[in-house]
């Protein structure tokens, strides 16, 4: 597949436009917290579009629409559990997440909140954290490197390897650079282009079809059983445990609307994902006409450049790359800062500020290469490894999150073993059950966690924790509408 000098050109604008938004960021980054959380200045529309567009990542557009053009509509069950644990962590999570975030000595990472909300096992807690969040982060950043060597490779032609280093060298750099809010400045450009693409491409590529798509395609239960149904729907449980999405909550301002942001994200997600779900359908029905891909996640590149010229097309193509570079600088992003706040600051208690930074911006680094090394591997499809480290962080983080957040008498014990049942059955489950019960891993593992939290806790002995913030949160005060435009 060549590529036309349209196409590179609107690349090149958009990587030029990255590297303006990473210099101005990081003019702007002062210290550690400006760096990690952007100072806790987020208004309503910047936190809303950059939880979504770090959310949805190249699954959006790579993903989603691959698997409805393979299996027909009945895969958009997963698009109903989404939106819904979407909603529910606004709701649920968001309020009193950045109040308790806020209040715990301004904890900057999961970890850290854990570690000062139980003190008596701090240490394991935000050790253990720290390592599931690394261990499932580089899955996570191995499926966006895979997702950005697939399009490099599908739109300009470039060696499966060669695309894999140049993706992942552009998202290191305005990452290293910028910090958090270079990340969160570029998701709202990012996430802008990603709904406008998903909604212009499948409404345009309509005049070009000839031909019926069958009717089991089009059926929402076509090849479904109840479990895989509900194995579809457990997806939004993930939502509670994704330290790179509630990030955005930790680093909204205090004044700044969660009602008004809840409202932008969820319509952004909902427009988004009916987009991609229309992608998979028009793009099966042009399929039909001999136009198939080989690869059903580049569904959305052979059907970008069917119907539109080659300059619009080549922006549309920056839109599936700023879907895939949306997630992997969030995540790069939050499993630095862990490494920086959880492991280097209490073994060098003396670095200073200055110095904690340039290590949170090696660490960018280091975590970067072991996703590259994960996806060295083009075979590996994106759906699959986004699934099972979306599995791994909800099922060890949601459970003693919603703990943490809204259980008095939770205890570091019930944390600790919560954490760890949680992931050990999302690494366990398909080895050693396998086949004989076919269901996400979220699900088992989720509610093994979310058991084992509340049986400790009440079988093992109170402890004494810090729960000023937690008492604080009896009775919240009403957030104030941003004055903020974004």
């Amino acid at each position: 597949m060549t590529v036309s000098s349209a196409e590179l050109v609107s690349f090149l604008v958009y990587l030029i436009a990255l590297a303006a938004i990473a210099m101005v960021a990081w003019r702007r980054t002062r210290d550690l917290d400006d760096y990690t959380l952007g100072g806790r200045t987020l208004g309503p529309i910047v936190a809303a579009l950059s939880a979504g567009a770090s959310d949805m990542s190249g699954w959006l557009l790579l993903g989603l629409p691959g698997a409805i053009f393979v299996g027909g509509l009945s895969q958009s069950w997963i698009v109903i559990g989404l939106v819904v644990g979407a909603f529910l962590n606004w709701t649920l999570i968001a309020p009193r997440l950045r109040t308790m975030s806020a209040a715990r000595h301004g904890a900057r990472t999961l970890p850290q909140l854990f570690a000062l909300r139980f003190p008596r096992r701090g240490r394991a807690l935000a050790l253990i954290a720290t390592v599931m969040i690394l261990l499932f982060f580089g899955l996570y950043t191995a499926a966006g490197f895979v997702a950005g060597a697939k399009l490099f490779n599908a739109s300009l032609g470039l060696d499966y390897q060669q695309a894999l280093w140049l993706g992942a060298a552009t998202i290191m750099v305005y990452t290293a650079l910028g910090g958090f809010l270079a990340v969160s400045w570029t998701d709202v450009m990012q996430g802008s282009l990603m709904v406008a693409a998903l909604v212009a491409v499948p409404l345009l590529a309509l005049d070009a079809i000839d031909t019926d798509v069958a009717i089991s395609h089009l059926s929402l239960f076509e090849g479904m059983t109840t479990l895989g149904i509900a194995s579809l729907l457990a997806w939004g449980l993930g939502y509670f445990g994704q330290p790179h999405i509630l990030a955005r909550f930790m680093a909204m301002s205090p004044d700044a609307s969660i009602d008004r942001a809840t409202a932008i994200g969820m319509g952004w997600m909902i427009v988004s994902c009916a987009g991609a779900i229309a992608v998979g359908i028009v793009g099966f029905a042009h399929g039909a006409n001999g136009a198939a891909p080989l690869d059903p996640e580049i569904v959305f590149i052979h059907l970008t450049r069917a119907v539109l010229s080659p300059w619009v097309s080549g922006f549309v193509l920056a839109a599936i790359l700023a879907a895939v570079m949306s997630t992997i600088d969030s995540q790069l992003l939050v499993a630095s800062t862990s490494l920086t706040e959880d492991v280097a600051r209490p073994l060098w208690p003396g670095l200073t500020e200055v110095q904690m930074m340039r290590i949170s911006r090696l660490a960018v680094i280091v975590v970067a290469g072991a996703g590259i090394w994960i996806a060295g591997n083009p075979e590996r499809g994106v759906l699959e490894l986004v699934g099972y480290a979306w599995a791994g962080l909800g099922a060890t983080f949601g459970p003693a999150l919603l703990a943490t957040l809204y259980m008095r008498r939770a205890t570091s014990m019930a944390i600790v073993a919560g954490m760890v049942a949680g992931g050990a059955v999302v690494v366990g489950w398909p080895l050693i059950i396998g086949d004989a019960l076919p269901v996400y891993e979220l699900l088992p593992a989720f509610l093994a966690s979310g058991m084992t939290i509340v049986l400790v806790t009440q079988f093992a002995p109170e402890e004494a924790t810090a729960a000023d913030a937690f008492d604080r949160l009896s009775s919240p005060r009403p957030s104030k509408a941003s004055s903020r435009s974004g």
